[in-house]
């Protein structure tokens, strides 16, 4: 792989940029502490701006590796931030990334995620050099694996009592992936 870190990414409608200390009132308030939001997520809701500041601080400070990735999804019209979509698991062995993503329930349903997750696909595929890019939700969020597939995605396999919830519950995933030769 040819690792190039966390660098500036455009669609048609986002800016898919670094995250900054600035934006913890933007994390907070537009999905980190919605409980709705974060019910399918391995985390739980913000419950105050000192924990979006914290995980922001790791993210801020992991920057400076190259095969760190992780990008605040921005509405270009408006600047306004509206979640972020990152790298959640990197294997060299077999040149394959995992994607995870998470947007405020104000932007579902309006494309904004699968058009992020695209061009996440296109840099991994054209400009990182992998192989195979994977993508995994919750099975009780059906949602998330629509825009996988709106993508080009492949559903794989259930995945029994594979990650814990927000709520530290065990649960199943859906996984799904894309190959390099797929995508061409």
């Amino acid at each position: 792989m040819k690792h190039k870190g966390t660098i500036l990414l455009k669609t048609d409608r986002l800016i898919l940029r670094r995250l900054t200390l600035d934006d913890v009132d933007a994390m907070f308030d537009n999905w980190a502490s919605s409980s709705n939001v974060t019910r399918f997520m391995t985390w739980q809701a913000h419950k105050n701006k000192d924990i979006t500041k914290m995980v922001l601080t790791d993210w801020v400070n992991s920057y400076e590796k190259l095969d760190y990735y992780q990008w605040g999804i921005v509405l270009k019209d408006n600047l306004t931030l509206i979640g972020t979509i990152s790298i959640v698991n990197i294997n060299e062995e077999d040149k394959s990334v995992e994607v995870g993503y998470c947007i405020g329930e104000k932007w579902w349903h309006q494309g904004i995620t699968s058009e992020a997750l695209k061009e996440l696909i296109r840099f991994f595929f054209e400009e990182v050099n992998v192989d195979i890019i994977k993508a995994r939700h919750d099975i009780n969020n059906p949602n998330s694996g629509k825009v996988m597939l709106k993508c080009n995605m492949k559903f794989d396999c259930i995945s029994k009592d594979m990650i814990r919830n927000y709520s530290n519950e065990p649960c199943d995933i859906a996984n799904y992936y894309i190959t390099r030769k797929e995508y061409k």
